[in-house]
């Protein structure tokens, strides 16, 4: 059976309470999502477990708890990667 494409994009701005869902879905909004991330030079971090996870979350919604750790660690990889290209 093939495999259905999953993506989830992720926020966080100083002064949010934990990171946030901005956008989630499988098969074709999959692709959308992936497609945007790469047009507008948004790093994407492959985490089949945590996307797993996140997918069926609310869009606009803050991530659990359980999860902080795990996105903390995609986020600091994203954000060293950013303040590498600003060089």
């Amino acid at each position: 059976m093939k495999k259905v494409k999953k993506a989830v994009a992720l926020s966080y701005e100083n002064g949010y309470s934990a990171p946030m869902i901005t956008a989630a879905g499988m098969g074709y909004v999959a692709e959308r999502i992936l497609k945007a991330a790469q047009e507008n030079k948004v790093p994407v971090v492959k985490d089949d477990d945590l996307t797993e996870l996140l997918v069926n979350l609310q869009v606009n919604s803050a991530i659990p708890g359980e999860l902080y750790e795990a996105v903390a660690t995609i986020i600091a990889y994203v954000m060293n990667i950013d303040s590498k290209l600003r060089r």
